[in-house]
């Protein structure tokens, strides 16, 4: 399975990666799942995802950790957004 992963703002500089495209085993079925993968990076991946507002999308849809994914999907990690 092949995904696109992107991730954006404070989470893009803490990982200092703007985007991946990983080879996925079959068990990973989940974006929790995929989040606890990447944290096996560092420290800094680890701590950047383990935010508890983190949000999460998969195809451009803002989903919950739970959320599957399929072969050929985009998943992309952003922080909270804040406006006034």
């Amino acid at each position: 399975m092949t995904i696109t992963v992107k991730f954006f703002s404070l989470i893009r500089e803490a990982v200092e990666t703007e985007q991946l495209v990983l080879e996925l085993n079959e068990k990973l079925t989940t974006v929790e799942g995929l989040k606890n993968e990447l944290g096996l990076r560092g420290e800094a991946w680890k701590e950047a995802l383990s935010h508890p507002n983190l949000i999460q999308a998969v195809n451009q849809r803002v989903v919950f950790q739970e959320e599957g994914i399929n072969d050929g999907d985009e998943v992309a990690f952003f922080p909270p957004m804040t406006g006034g």
